[in-house]
């Protein structure tokens, strides 16, 4: 059976089985659209992993109300959160082979079809709020880093995000020593696994969807990811203690299928673009004040919050470099799309940052 016909049985198996995914603990009554969307003459299917109360996630249903209003119901933007479709790895195969039409995928995740998009996953390089705005700004650096799924197929538009990275664990982490006794959850991604190697922590690799069972049984004790996320998700539950690392910023990467995007009429297309960089940009300004919303409340209902000490946070930053050097070929790969073509992307990206060791 070809794989793309395979791939469309499964997606049609998923959709037709969302009750028995979510069971009655998780209603989508409260996201569904105020319209009528089988009117609509051109569709796409979206997917993402997590929750819409994430700011990052919640642009997804931003973006199909005002394209729905701006195409005067023309496009229906289908977008399907909480894992709807699976896991990352499999939707994004789901992308590829056009059995679905977009993506906003984790750029942890992202990494497994694009590895210049391990450019935002590089310790202390865009981690922060500030430097994220900066380089969405920064014109064809920018632009190089999103057409990092174009020999896939795959046409990247724009970012969202989820916040600073660090750690959430069952015991307190003060220190490196303590974290060392904890076991970590990672995400599928190269880059996370040459830091957290280069960090000599004990990790696991697994995908978001059973990370809370794992958590609650004790096969993790940690989990690498930031405090949206974790507080949104009920995380903070089981883990109660988070130490703010700020090494990355989490991020959603809005990726079509190339040509599904190319197909649509030009005013659609044009339209369809639009939105998206429109819906992005607000999201990410609405994102910062989340992200120290979410601290608070989690404070409040008793998570305690560390930071390691100047010294140590220099060792880790130092130790994370090495990741810089081992997969600056992956980011430095060039490809027959690419319009922009530097001799050493990370480098040039990596000095507009101010990034050093020191």
């Amino acid at each position: 059976m070809p794989k793309k016909i395979l791939y469309l049985i499964l997606l049609t198996f998923f959709i037709s089985n969302l009750g028995n995914v979510f069971g009655s603990s998780r209603s989508l009554e409260k996201w569904k659209p105020k319209f009528n969307p089988s009117t609509a003459k051109y569709k796409c299917i979206v997917s993402n992993v997590s929750h819409p109360v994430i700011k990052g996630v919640y642009a997804g249903i931003l973006i199909r109300d005002r394209l729905w209003e701006r195409t005067n119901g023309k496009m229906y933007f289908d977008f399907k959160p909480f894992s709807m479709l699976g896991g990352e790895v499999e939707v994004l195969n789901l992308l590829k082979m056009g059995a679905i039409q977009g993506m906003a995928v984790s750029s942890v995740a992202a990494t497994n079809l694009g590895p210049r998009f391990g450019l935002v996953n590089l310790p202390f390089l865009i981690n922060s709020f500030e430097r994220l705005e900066k380089f969405t700004k920064s014109g064809w650096m920018f632009e190089h880093f999103m057409n990092a799924m174009d020999h896939q197929g795959i046409i990247g538009l724009d970012i969202t995000g989820y916040g600073n990275y660090g750690w959430a664990t069952t015991r307190p982490v003060r220190t490196i020593q303590e974290a060392k006794k904890i076991k970590f959850r990672i995400a599928e991604a190269a880059v996370n696994q040459l830091l957290y190697r280069q960090w000599g922590l004990n990790f696991v690799v697994m995908p978001w969807p059973d990370v809370h069972v794992a958590l609650k049984q004790g096969v993790i004790s940690g989990l690498d990811h930031t405090p949206i996320v974790c507080n949104i998700t009920k995380k903070f539950e089981v883990a109660k203690y988070f130490t703010q690392i700020n090494y990355a910023q989490g991020l959603f990467i809005w990726i079509f299928n190339k040509q599904w995007y190319n197909s649509l009429p030009q005013d659609l297309k044009k339209t369809f673009t639009e939105v998206v960089h429109e819906v992005c940009s607000e999201i990410r300004e609405q994102t910062k004040i989340q992200e120290q919303e979410e601290i608070e409340k989690a404070k409040r209902s008793g998570v305690k919050f560390f930071k390691l000490s100047e010294e140590e946070m220099k060792l880790l930053k130092k130790q994370g470099d090495l990741v810089h050097k081992k997969y600056a070929q992956e980011i430095n790969k060039l490809y027959p799309g690419d319009k922009y073509r530097p001799k050493n992307y990370l480098k040039q990206v990596q000095e507009y940052m101010g990034y050093s060791v020191d």
